[in-house]
């Protein structure tokens, strides 16, 4: 039963994103109603519950965003925290030429990478037509 409600679900999200997702402004309104709908409900929840006012409101959202990793992702941001244990300038510090050297730097990497792999398919088709 709970496998039936979940596929309908699953795809009844899909047809509404692809739908959707050809008209993104929709898109954004439709997200942003569901978001403070959501946020609403939560609000009126919580002040049912005589614990969760005002301090135990507080301790209990930052356990809950703890417990689920999500307080440093959300409020930090994973590249603010991985530049800093690369010990790379801030963005907003960063020249045009520190941005386009990094670029081309990947660029690179990754041509190198895809120079290996074309490397080993040839020699793969090699392997297999003397196999065969």
């Amino acid at each position: 039963m709970v496998k039936k409600i979940v596929t309908f679900f699953d795809k009844l999200e899909d047809r509404v994103r692809i739908r959707l997702s050809h008209n993104p402004i929709l898109y954004a309104l439709v997200g942003a109603v569901g978001i403070i709908l959501l946020w609403k409900g939560v609000w009126e929840v919580a002040e049912l519950i005589p614990a969760l006012h005002g301090f135990g409101s507080l301790i209990a959202g930052i356990i809950i965003l703890l417990m689920s990793g999500l307080l440093v992702s959300f409020f930090i941001g994973d590249s603010i925290i991985l530049s800093g244990f690369k010990k790379e300038k801030k963005l907003v510090e960063k020249s045009e030429l520190d941005i386009l050297k990094a670029e081309e730097s990947q660029t690179t990497e990754i041509m190198r990478k895809l120079e290996h792999l074309e490397k080993d398919i040839h020699e793969l088709k090699g392997d297999h037509r003397h196999n065969v």
